[in-house]
């Protein structure tokens, strides 16, 4: 791992969201980048996380505003990169059903934005980030995504002799992140009642830590074009709300617009490409994009229509090991 990000350049679109700040954390303290590029259009957000940098980290740190839809920024904030993580979206489902054009402006021309401006600039590796939304979508957000992936997927067949090669981590809810139910629950506890959409809903959880790293050891290995799944574990919707607000009144309010009873990270199709390592699954790209793989491939091909959904996810966490992750995160006081 050390060596993927030693001397390199690496930016970050989205850099100074949850994700971005994370992985800008965990790179400065754990590898040796040459340095890091924060590309966003949140002026207050970069100037905050420019103040808790340490003096060494702050010198090999560097701030951008722009907007990935800004095709002559992004070409100026790549020259010279190595390796670009895209994290950059509208990503709350209402927003996105609110305001459609602005949705595909971000994540669907955004994304064309970054591969034209990865390809031009020679930058070596892309990883965009997706969601399980992206499968099978019911809403915008997820639909968007979902073309989102298949430009990544497909802009391996523009590198031709270029050496930029494009991949898509694709995983399920970060734990206390953003538009998460947990902080809407802890809210909500305030005030003595919890709203739960349908008491059957189960959900995908992984940590911000987990979800950098993925995208990290992934950046290692791929070749182009493939989605990595990680392998994460489920829970219910109820036992979340039991561990948050264990005493107060909760009221079903039914399943809003563009919501879903369960999560799928792969479909049944997917499944006849897939392939299951220890940690994670790897969809592999249905177009070839290399002449050799190199032995890479060996992971176990998954059965015929396997579908990983979170209602029939093998592993669940229980009440204890949701309370412990809460508190590990914050979310909650021991």
């Amino acid at each position: 791992m050390q060596d993927i990000f030693r001397d390199k350049i690496v930016l970050i679109t989205g850099g100074t969201g949850s994700f971005g700040q994370k992985f800008t954390e965990i790179l400065l303290r754990k590898y040796e980048p040459n340095a890091v590029r924060i590309y966003s259009r949140n002026e207050l957000r970069q100037v905050e996380m420019e103040r808790k940098l340490s003096e060494k980290d702050a010198a090999r740190t560097r701030f951008f505003i722009g907007d990935v839809r800004d095709r002559k920024r992004l070409f100026r904030a790549m020259e010279g990169v190595d390796i670009v993580v895209h994290a950059a979206a509208l990503k709350h489902v209402p927003v996105c059903e609110y305001n459609p054009l602005e949705a595909v402006d971000t994540n669907i021309n955004g994304a064309r934005n970054v591969i034209d401006a990865a390809l031009d600039t020679g930058v070596e590796k892309v990883i965009a980030l997706s969601t399980d939304k992206a499968v099978q979508p019911v809403n915008l957000y997820g639909a968007t995504k979902l073309v989102s992936e298949k430009l990544f997927v497909q802009a391996n067949t523009y590198s031709g002799q270029r050496k930029t090669r494009f991949g898509v981590v694709r995983y399920g809810n970060v734990i206390g992140s953003s538009g998460s139910v947990i902080p809407l629950f802890a809210k909500q506890k305030e005030n003595g009642r919890i709203t739960i959409t349908d008491e059957r809903m189960t959900r995908f959880w992984i940590t911000l830590e987990q979800g950098v790293e993925l995208v990290m050891e992934s950046l290692g290995i791929m070749k182009g074009g493939e989605i990595f799944v990680p392998k994460i574990p489920s829970t219910k919707i109820t036992d979340l709300a039991e561990v948050i607000a264990p005493d107060v009144e909760r009221e079903i309010i039914g399943i809003r617009p563009g919501e879903k009873l369960h999560e799928v990270l792969i479909t049944g199709e997917e499944a006849t490409h897939a392939l299951e390592f220890d940690k994670h699954y790897l969809i592999k790209p249905e177009f070839k994009f290399w002449s050799k793989d190199n032995g890479y491939y060996n992971g176990d091909k998954v059965p015929d229509g396997f579908m990983y959904s979170s209602d029939t996810n093998t592993k669940w966490l229980t009440k204890e090991e949701i309370r412990k992750l809460l508190v590990n995160e914050g979310w909650m006081q021991e």
